[in-house]
């Protein structure tokens, strides 16, 4: 019997910097005081639906271990959410309607909020998976309208109004416009409900369907839109250039952070959406960390890493979708799930919010597809960072550092390990050697400002 955990339930808060919002320059996320916040999340979809709570726990701790922050899960999970029921026999919906909510089914949501908010997690709550609203594919069946999605919204905000460590998803690999339909008034009415019911605090967000579109295409005038999110995936081979995206977003008017919330998943197949079969392999951490790096250099607020065993939860009483190749206990130390903790710990040893993309600075040594160079630095001119996907000499220009020396690091993204070159005098365009060649061998390039003094980047 599970022992649930009341929404009112006293704990200390580690929230002492205030609730999350959009920096002034509209890139980045902040604090109420200002602390920037990096995104590093995981993507857990169906956590409410297939597992147990001590199960969750195991999960969750792994996760905050590692360095994430944001957990994104469905409180209407995917895999036939609304009639299979939890592992504690439970539906969300009486006779699957939205305004009938079952309180047993939402008793564990409510202690894993509470659990999460323990140990430091925000949670990227889906109020659906988008399959109830759009029924492009999918086990659905559609339940909401624009009538109960505004009620179902208003009830879900005010049950969890008082917690500090939500961040509204909505969506859920759904478009809300397509050439035949516009389901847009469900999802305005539903955030409609959530805003009214936390004093329009709720930051929110939507997870659009994999592709090159984000929801910047079709919904970034909605005023409820706080972060556009892309969904660069998996069903378009090697290297998709999500930096491409994340740059058209950045140049949107009026300005959002933007973030990549469903890249590859690390041991999911290589092959074309909707076919999935592994004759092509398997992503494996190399590809996580070309698409993560790639992205949050090119001016997102953070990244999403994903796992295919752990986003469905694989186990033995499940059976296994699109040929997982473990099980979700097998899967949580994966390399790859360690390297996104190591990106983090990068951006956040630097100013964020001054941060911008900036190619300029390659001179020589650029490539295509798997060899693309993806340059940052922020507007002051204190450092610049450079992700070189596959290892070989280029040539940087250094001008917008204003110092007569530069200070170098080599960073290997691969296993954390720093390599300090030290001070350097600074010409305008210098040349670098990474300390391993080619394919596999990627490497990060920071060259500072001394005079900022900034600590070791890992």
């Amino acid at each position: 019997m599970a022992a649930f955990i009341a929404v009112g339930a006293d704990c200390q808060s580690p929230w002492s910097h205030g609730q999350l919002k959009v920096s002034n320059n509209g890139h980045y996320l902040v604090h109420d005081d200002g602390t920037p916040f990096f995104w590093l999340g995981d993507t857990g979809w169906e956590l409410f639906h297939r597992l147990t709570l001590e199960e969750i726990e195991l999960y969750l701790e792994n996760r905050q271990q590692k360095g994430f922050n944001v957990i994104q899960a469905a409180v209407l999970a995917e895999m036939d959410g609304l009639k299979k029921p939890n592992q504690y026999g439970e539906v969300p919906f009486v006779n699957l309607d939205p305004t009938q909510p079952n309180e047993k089914y939402f008793q564990l949501v409510d202690s894993v909020l509470k659990m999460a908010q323990s140990k430091e997690l925000y949670i990227g709550l889906l109020p659906t998976w988008g399959d109830k609203v759009t029924m492009l594919w999918g086990a659905g069946p559609v339940v909401f309208n624009e009538e109960n999605s505004y009620k179902y919204g208003l009830w879900l905000g005010n049950r969890y109004a008082d917690l500090p460590n939500i961040i509204w998803i909505l969506g859920g690999d759904r478009p809300a416009i397509n050439e035949n339909s516009d389901w847009r008034p469900i999802w305005r009415a539903m955030a409609k409900g959530i805003l009214e019911a936390t004093g329009n605090k709720a930051l929110i967000t939507y997870h659009p369907a994999g592709g090159d579109f984000s929801t910047s295409q079709f919904i970034h005038n909605e005023e409820w839109l706080d972060v556009n999110m892309v969904q660069s995936g998996h069903g378009a081979g090697h290297d998709v250039p999500v930096w491409d995206l994340i740059t058209r977003d950045w140049n949107m008017i009026p300005a959002k952070p933007v973030l990549d919330a469903e890249p590859n998943y690390e041991d999911h197949p290589v092959s074309p959406w909707p076919v999935w079969n592994p004759e092509n392999g398997y992503f494996r951490d190399y590809d996580v960390r070309k698409q993560t790096y790639r992205s949050v250099f090119a001016g997102a607020c953070g990244v999403t890493y994903g796992h295919h065993s752990i986003w469905q939860f694989w186990n033995p009483r499940e059976e296994k979708i699109n040929f997982a190749d473990r099980y979700w206990t097998e899967a949580m130390d994966r390399p790859g799930a360690f390297q996104v903790g190591y990106l983090k710990t990068l951006i956040e040893s630097r100013p964020q919010v001054s941060r911008i993309q900036d190619q300029t600075l390659i001179q020589e040594g650029q490539g295509e597809k798997g060899e693309f160079i993806v340059a940052t630095r922020d507007v002051l001119g204190s450092y610049a960072m450079f992700y070189i996907p596959f290892g070989k000499k280029i040539i940087v220009n250094t001008a917008s550092i204003k110092s007569g020396k530069v200070f170098v690091w080599w960073l290997n993204p691969r296993t954390s390990e720093v390599i300090k070159i030290g001070k350097l005098p600074k010409t305008v365009n210098m040349e670098f050697t990474p300390p391993s060649l080619g394919c596999e061998n990627d490497w990060v390039l920071v060259i500072d400002d001394p005079k900022f003094k900034y600590k070791i980047p890992f």
